[in-house]
């Protein structure tokens, strides 16, 4: 028995949109999280360094 072609070319269109070469994206909300939480790190260490 063989596949059908619409059936062939789903399964390689989802093997083909599944694919995360650089891992996955983190989305725009993680990234934010992250920046603040950055800057706030960055922020605590230069003020542990400087007595003013």
């Amino acid at each position: 028995m063989t596949q059908s072609q619409r059936q062939r070319e789903r399964q390689w269109r989802q093997r083909k949109e599944d694919q995360q070469p650089h891992g996955k994206v983190k989305s725009f909300d993680q990234l934010a999280d992250e920046a603040g939480k950055t800057e706030t790190d960055n922020h605590n260490q230069k003020s542990k360094n400087h007595p003013f």
